[in-house]
C-alpha cells in the first residue's frame, strides 16, 4: 500500500468518489491546479473543473508510485474514464501548504 501525505490521500479520495466540493476543500483557499494547459486559482475554480470537465470524463484515479522530492510529492497514477486513450499513466506533482492542504498541484 502507498502512504500519501494526509492531504494528498483526501484529494484522491474526493477525486474518486466525484465530490467537487470535497476536492476543492483539499486546497488552500489561494490554491491551484494546473492541468490540460489550463490553470485554476483558488477553490471555486478548482470545484468548478472538478464540475465540468472532470465530471464529464467520469474520471477515477489508481496511486500507483510515490517520490518526494524537496517541497514537492509525485504521485504516478492510472487515470481511467470516457476519454480517449483511458487509462493512462499521468504525474501528480503536489506542494502542500502545512500538512492539510494543497498549495499547488500539477498534472501532466
Amino acid at each position: 500500500m502507498i502512504e500519501l501525505p494526509t492531504a494528498i490521500e483526501r484529494y484522491f479520495d474526493a477525486q474518486n468518489a466525484h465530490d467537487p466540493d470535497a476536492v476543492a476543500a483539499c486546497f488552500a483557499e489561494d490554491g491551484s491546479v494546473h492541468d490540460e494547459n489550463r490553470t485554476h486559482v483558488g477553490r471555486e475554480a478548482i470545484r468548478a473543473w472538478q464540475a465540468g470537465p472532470v465530471a464529464a470524463y467520469e474520471v477515477t484515479v489508481e496511486t500507483l508510485e510515490v517520490q518526494q522530492e524537496g517541497g514537492t510529492t509525485e504521485v504516478n497514477a492510472r487515470v481511467s474514464g470516457k476519454f480517449p486513450g483511458s487509462p493512462i499513466v499521468l504525474s501528480h506533482r503536489f506542494a502542500l501548504a502545512g500538512a492539510d492542504l494543497i498549495r499547488r498541484l500539477e498534472i501532466g
